[in-house]
């Protein structure tokens, strides 16, 4: 790679406007976050932010680069122990070393605390439903976390990889309703806002960046990642932006021009609460309880 063109040092990354060195492209990588929590007005003077973070690397760049970035408010980290052997434990150990090195208030809640069972033991006849379970319980236990440490809004490490990828997912799946964002409720009275910093940051910058920074450490997979249709869809739009670079920015951009068109529904479902565990919910049972019924 040739040099960095803003300084002639060793160059560890290309950009649109040229080849940067690490610290050059470290500013670039801060400044592209930055630039897009002030796009989308994601954090206010004062605001208390709960990071979910995972101890993987998008979550342990997310935390480094709010904590660098020196703004106006609060963080304070969860992390989830879904309870997946061979896997969580090391996860685990790396943020709380991280939290720890950040000076960050760090909570950790497990799925045995949610619901009383491990992800392991959910699934123990059901492992192709891992994404699915894991995520909707998941949910529930930050939002639970966020709800007792009074966090204004939870910080996800959800890249531009990541949205582009959910874009097509609902696609393939069908989803209309998430698809266009038609689905019109109170949820934002009773919900913690969810706020997603690096999604106009690519995962393979955000790699690049926690390798510059000497941030990441080597994890396991999560063993259940095989079932998910996401795996899949990685894989296709990796190829396509390999082939075609733009091609995820392409996709998010046109996704949030199709929202901009598209006439929000005057119709506003109010939503009340699950039977079984008081969480807001349209339905009977939330989400969550709906699938611990069919598993347990």
């Amino acid at each position: 790679m040739a040099d960095c063109y803003l300084c002639g040092e060793r160059a560890v990354f290309r950009t649109e406007d040229g080849p940067l060195c690490a610290k050059h492209f470290s500013k670039w990588y801060e400044d592209g976050v930055a630039a897009a929590i002030k796009r989308y007005d994601m954090i206010h003077a004062g605001d208390r932010v709960c990071v979910g973070f995972s101890g993987g690397k998008d979550s342990t760049v997310l935390l480094t680069v709010l904590c660098r970035l020196n703004l106006d408010c609060e963080l304070v980290a969860v992390t989830v122990d879904e309870g997946i052997g061979g896997y969580r434990d090391d996860t685990i150990l790396a943020a709380k070393d991280t939290a720890s090195r950040l000076g960050v208030e760090h909570r950790i809640v497990s799925f045995t605390d949610v619901c009383g069972k491990t992800l392991d033991e959910l699934l123990e006849n059901s492992p192709q439903a891992a994404c699915s379970v894991c995520g909707t319980l998941r949910r529930r236990a930050l939002n639970r976390a966020a709800r007792e440490m009074d966090a204004d809004s939870i910080a996800t490490g959800h890249c531009l990889d990541d949205e582009s990828q959910s874009v097509v997912m609902n696609y393939l799946r069908g989803d209309v309703t998430r698809a266009t964002a038609s689905f019109n409720s109170n949820s934002a009275e009773l919900f913690i806002p969810r706020i997603k910093p690096l999604c106009r940051s690519s995962e393979r910058a955000t790699v690049a960046y926690g390798l510059c920074n000497n941030l990441l450490v080597p994890l396991p997979e999560c063993p259940y990642t095989r079932y998910a249709l996401r795996k899949d869809v990685r894989t296709w739009l990796g190829k396509l932006e390999y082939a075609n670079p733009g091609t995820l920015t392409r996709i998010a951009d046109g996704q949030e021009e199709l929202l901009s068109r598209m006439p929000k529904s005057e119709v506003v479902t109010e939503l009340g609460r699950c039977e079984k565990c008081g969480e807001p919910t349209a339905n009977r049972l939330c989400a969550a309880c709906q699938q611990l019924e069919r598993l347990m």
